[in-house]
């Protein structure tokens, strides 16, 4: 009843108000305020749902996000992501540490400067330039690349080459784990076949790659697993690029499972090793082949470092390995099967007194080298093969930078006194400057005498006469050298 009053009230309102009621009826008028609120309510209904509706959508949204925040927690890729050019430089540089750097690992975990639960990329690049002059025609022996005739001809050459480039990843989960992965471009001594430019030999490896597990705030005791150096020797070298004949010849790499202790000044270290031929100086026969398909190979080092005084410390070790890769057979071939393995020891010592060091080392075959003897020349015997070092390195600061002088005298010897492939020296005299702590340029004087490449030492090689080895003792090439190391 009051509604209809109201409506009829309003309607008298509009129609006297009107300056033309006399066009406009009541029943036009009413007709239209029926439309307006007809139109009203269409409207709030409509607002109604929507707010409703969006209600729910952004109820629906917080819900969501509060799942996904469960499920993937926030990151900040700058707390995990790191790089440390230093540390780099130690685990990539090729003269130093060469069969220790699982403990390296461990020992930068454990002063903190490898975080956990981080992934640390890293690099390096080593260009040289350098001349070489023999006295034979084609033969240098110079180790650092391939001493053939497919790579140096006539008595002279010379290079500007990038000699390795290296890129390595490490991945820290948690306190006891970490990753390692190391790629390596090494045209110069690249086992692939062609000239320094074939792209058989312009090929990117994996040259190092395991899981670790270790944590020496808590255990003595670390293992790793993949492929890795193996523990054979120091094979370290105090020169500044050029690595000394004992790693040429016993330095090895390879499949296999590791096993370390370290407390204090003792290390020790076994690895089991994957038969057959490995990647370097491993070899032991798996069913008569070179197959790698056995576990059937090992090798063991234990040193210790003794505290002399406050600024000297002396390292005496020894290793031992199983199968080294001397025991093929007539014409000698590297990585061919054998009938059995030849094992091999290795005694070493590094003395650090202040700016001092010096070191020395010596390795050698139980057994001769069966292809070391060959019938067509039958007044030179088998011999077992050996190699030895001694070099010294004095530290100082020179216009404020870190700089080495470095001296090292290394032999390789493979056969009978007077055999044309009876041994291979090499004397080095470096300067390396340290500009950042990893950026090392260098310069080398080299000197080697004789000529004795292991693929075929003592003669049989394709085209070659039977009675005659490729081999020159007394083949004499000197090397200038310079070149720099720079890691990121």
């Amino acid at each position: 009843m009051k509604k209809t009053t109201l409506r009829n009230s309003v309607l008298v309102a509009l129609a006297l108000t009107s300056s033309s009621a006399s066009a406009v009826t009541l029943e036009e008028l009413a007709a239209k305020l029926d439309q307006v609120s007809a139109e009203n309510a269409a409207l709030k209904e409509r607002l109604n749902q929507l707010e409703h509706s969006t209600k729910e959508q952004v109820d629906e949204i917080k819900v969501a996000q509060k799942v996904q925040s469960k499920k993937t927690p926030n990151i900040n890729l700058n707390n995990v992501i790191r790089s440390n050019s230093e540390y780099s430089y130690q685990m990539l540089d090729p003269t130093t540490r060469i069969n220790s750097k699982q403990r390296l690992i461990l020992e930068k975990k454990k002063t903190g400067d490898l975080a956990n639960n981080s992934v640390y990329f890293g690099g390096a690049v080593t260009p040289i330039a350098n001349y070489q002059r023999s006295d034979t025609e084609a033969k240098f022996g110079y180790l650092m690349r391939h001493p053939t005739s497919g790579n140096q001809r006539t008595k002279e050459v010379s290079e500007a080459v990038i000699h390795s480039a290296q890129l390595a990843v490490t991945g820290t989960v948690g306190d006891w784990i970490t990753g390692y992965a190391e790629l390596l471009y090494n045209p110069e001594q690249s086992f692939g076949s062609g000239t320094l430019t074939d792209l058989n030999r312009n090929q990117v490896q994996v040259r190092r790659g395991y899981v670790l597990l270790g944590n020496l705030d808590k255990s003595p005791y670390y293992a790793s697993l993949g492929k890795m150096a193996i523990p054979f020797g120091l094979t370290d070298t105090v020169n500044p690029f050029t690595n000394s004949t004992v790693w040429h010849s016993f330095g090895g790499l390879a499949y296999g499972l590791n096993l370390g202790y370290t407390q204090g000044a003792l290390n020790a270290n076994i690895m089991a090793v994957q038969g057959g031929a490995q990647f370097r100086s491993a070899n032991v026969p798996v069913d008569g082949t070179n197959v790698p398909s056995k576990l059937n190979n090992w090798a063991a080092d234990v040193n210790y470092t003794s505290v002399l005084s406050q600024q000297t410390s002396l390292l005496l070790g020894a290793s031992y390995i199983k199968g080294s890769p001397y025991c093929q057979g007539y014409p000698v071939r590297h990585f061919d099967p054998c009938e059995k393995e030849n094992g091999a020891y290795d005694v070493y010592a590094r003395l650090d007194s202040g700016q001092w060091q010096i070191k020395a080392e010596f390795a050698q075959t139980e057994d001769e080298l069966p292809g070391s003897f060959n019938p067509a020349i039958p007044q030179f015997s088998a011999s077992k093969v050996r190699s030895w070092d001694v070099g010294t390195k004095y530290s100082a600061n020179v216009f404020g930078v870190p700089t080495d002088y470095s001296f090292e005298f290394s032999r390789f010897r493979a056969g009978d006194d007077g055999a044309p492939w009876e041994k291979q020296d090499q004397w080095v005299l470096g300067l390396a400057s340290f500009v950042t702590p990893s950026a090392k340029l260098f310069a080398e004087y080299i000197h080697t005498d004789g000529y004795v490449p292991l693929n075929f030492l003592s003669g049989g090689n394709p085209g070659g006469q039977a009675g005659q080895s490729w081999s020159v003792s007394d083949a004499n090439s000197d090397i200038l050298l310079m070149g720099a190391n720079i890691a990121f």
